[in-house]
């Protein structure tokens, strides 16, 4: 726990460590009595964390916060130019003489092509994961890799954008497998304590979900009314989602479902909502 930390063994290094799940990650290993060392772009305060600021996207700090380490968990994700980061981050663990990175990719990264510009701009991030991957597997660091389905959090915040909407279009054929961002980090620390095995079976959440019925449960558990429209989108990677590229059916090993989420966060806060309180 954290109050015996092993001070014997170096600090693991999380990347994006304040993120959704870079939060997890740092708390789980810090549960399981290893030092942390969060590499961040902003000033942040937790006990028993040290904090390096600087960016990946620039390579500002990357130096100092690899110093010492051995074991990275790369955490630290956005829509695009994620290889960029990887770039920076194995330059600086090269230079260290780091001994494992552990990375976090996306399921259907190696399987949804970018060969258009609508691929591109729509799914870029799929191809700058895959792109990430290539790096940090080519650096000559002993790594592991695992891709996970899109978490729960993310699909939250997208329906409940999506339902702001009085006409709600939801991409025609598309099916999600959303997992728990908890049980993403469980693995990854499992992961980080090991030794590397580079590209390791995903993590899926335990069902796949048509879109529209992933918009259609929330906007009835939140208690509105909206109408749906299924709309068709161009390209061959909206084609490989359609066809289920993005999903890992045989993976299915998440426990958390999205009924369990719509149960805990939306239903509660409608009810919270509408019972009137007393003067």
């Amino acid at each position: 726990m954290d109050d015996h930390l092993d001070s014997s063994t170096p600090p693991i290094l999380v990347t994006g460590g304040t993120g959704t799940l870079g939060r997890l990650v740092v708390t789980r290993l810090r549960h399981a009595g290893r030092s942390v060392r969060v590499f961040s772009r902003g000033v942040h305060e937790a006990e028993g964390t040290e904090f390096v600021i600087g960016d990946l996207a620039t390579g500002e700090g990357a130096d100092a916060a690899v110093e010492g380490v051995e074991v990275i968990v790369h955490c630290a994700g956005s829509a695009k130019g994620d290889e960029v980061k990887a770039q920076h981050l194995v330059r600086a663990a090269s230079a260290a003489g780091v001994r494992h990175i552990v990375y976090i990719s996306v399921v259907g990264a190696d399987r949804i092509p970018m060969t258009g510009a609508v691929d591109r701009a729509m799914f870029g991030y799929f191809g700058s994961k895959l792109a990430a991957e290539r790096v940090i597997a080519e650096s000559g660091i002993p790594w592991t890799t695992l891709r996970a389905t899109q978490f729960f959090d993310l699909t939250l915040l997208t329906v409940q954008a999506m339902a702001k909407l009085p006409v709600i279009p939801v991409p025609s054929g598309f099916r999600f497998q959303p997992v728990d961002a908890a049980e993403v980090a469980d693995r990854l620390v499992d992961l980080a304590l090991d030794a590397p095995a580079a590209l390791v079976p995903a993590i899926a959440g335990p069902r796949a979900y048509d879109m529209a019925e992933l918009v259609r449960s929330y906007v009835r558990a939140a208690g509105k009314r909206r109408a749906i429209v299924r709309v068709p989108v161009p390209g061959e990677a909206a084609a490989a989602i359609r066809a289920g590229a993005n999903l890992a059916l045989d993976r299915a090993v998440g426990r958390r479902t999205w009924e369990d989420v719509l149960a805990e966060r939306v239903r509660s806060t409608t009810v919270s909502r509408s019972v009137p309180t007393r003067p």
